[in-house]
């Protein structure tokens, strides 16, 4: 079941450490386990008795709102966007209490991060936490070609980073992929480096197995395994989450709406737009999207009896499996954003969760997560 919300000024650690101690000003935060982090509170939904939820990315992560911003979609990920959109929308959900913001140094080759710099202009750079993916290698046509976990290529990559972004240092860093040709270790021992050097902050890692997992943490602890996890995408479930909790690693969660396939926006006949990676996305095509909306319209009934969107329900599912995960939505505009964040205030009873497997069971969605080309680079399957 989700937390209740919190009194005005208050905050939680959803991690098992608890907060000894939160100043007046309610920004610094101290655990039990000894560590210091500074929090922005916010609205979720606009009450002015509510504020974020919180909880740590793992023993040895920050303490970050319990839903988290991802940004991919602000740089044509799918399709056509609004600049000036995509950074009130940024602002939005600062405002409302949102510290955690994803993005990656190839989405649109450095677009993202620039748009983020933009964005975060002006702001403490205490009141918010950057996770930052590298190591894609893309071509001039926009399709990717390799991937490079070189030692040198990480410090190069954190150098182009910090630039873009305007940043004296990064909150998470972690491999996009794991590159087959160069040991895990060696890639996030260049990490470490910089962690020592203090241009970054925490290691992450993103869509791995369980065993690269624990080869990392044994080089240095992992804050976080940022994969896809989703109503529709529950593979994670087998290996890789026990192994996290083992280990005490976090789990950040994106696709948590499959890409708005699950989100209850997506029609019937809908088309991607130009430049929409939906377009070649096998869940989207012809035979498998008509599958796929019908489990959400089993979903839509299930929220509909709990007085909620279809999203808000899949967002809190997410939520719901765990106080050591925190979804990313993907939120492109201010609406979307809106819709979302209430999805914290949504408790799922057993009765709830019960009738959401009921409505998508585990490997009921038709179609791989990824197009084939690309499934192979992932740690685990559907």
């Amino acid at each position: 079941m989700m937390n209740a919300p919190l009194p005005h000024g208050a905050a939680r650690a959803q991690s098992g450490c608890e907060i000894d101690d939160v100043r007046t000003d309610g920004q610094t935060v101290r655990r039990s386990d000894g560590q210091t982090d500074v929090l922005t509170f916010g609205r979720t939904y606009g009450h002015e008795e509510d504020v974020m939820q919180m909880r740590s990315l793992g023993d040895s992560g920050p303490v970050v709102s319990a839903l988290g911003l991802g940004a991919m979609g602000m740089s044509g990920a799918y399709g056509a966007v609004d600049r000036s959109e995509s950074i009130a929308t940024v602002h939005a959900a600062l405002e409302a209490g949102v510290t955690l913001i994803d993005t990656g140094d190839f989405y649109a080759m450095g677009h993202n991060e620039l748009l983020l710099a933009e964005a975060l202009r002006g702001r403490d750079r205490d009141s918010y936490r950057l996770s930052v993916k590298f190591g894609m290698l893309v071509g001039p046509d926009q399709q990717f070609v390799g991937r490079d976990g070189r030692p040198e290529a990480v410090k190069n990559a954190l150098a182009h980073s910090l630039t873009r972004l305007g940043v004296e240092y990064i909150d998470v860093y972690r491999p996009a992929r794991l590159d087959p040709a160069v040991p895990i270790e060696e890639t996030v021992g260049a990490v470490k480096e910089m962690i020592d050097a203090g241009y970054v902050r925490h290691l992450g890692l993103s869509e791995v197995d369980a065993a690269t997992v624990r080869r990392a943490h044994a080089v240095h602890p992992v804050a976080d395994l940022q994969i896809e996890y989703s109503l529709v995408s529950r593979a994670v479930e087998v290996e890789v989450l026990p192994t996290l909790r083992e280990l005490g690693i976090g789990l950040t969660a994106y696709g948590v709406l499959s890409r708005g396939l699950i989100s209850g926006h997506w029609a019937a006949g809908q088309s991607p737009g130009p430049g929409d990676f939906r377009g070649v996305h096998p869940r989207f095509s012809s035979g498998n999207v008509e599958h796929n909306l019908g489990l959400v319209e089993a979903l839509r009934r299930v929220a509909e009896a709990k007085g909620c969107t279809v999203a808000q329900l899949a967002i809190a599912w997410v939520a719901a499996q765990g106080e050591d995960i925190v979804p990313l939505v993907g939120a492109r505009t201010r609406e979307r954003l809106a819709e979302a964040l209430p999805a914290l205030e949504v408790e799922l009873t057993a009765d709830d969760l019960a009738e959401i497997e009921k409505a998508v069971p585990m490997g009921a969605a038709r179609g791989d997560r990824y197009p084939s080309a690309f499934m192979a680079d992932l740690g685990v399957g559907n």
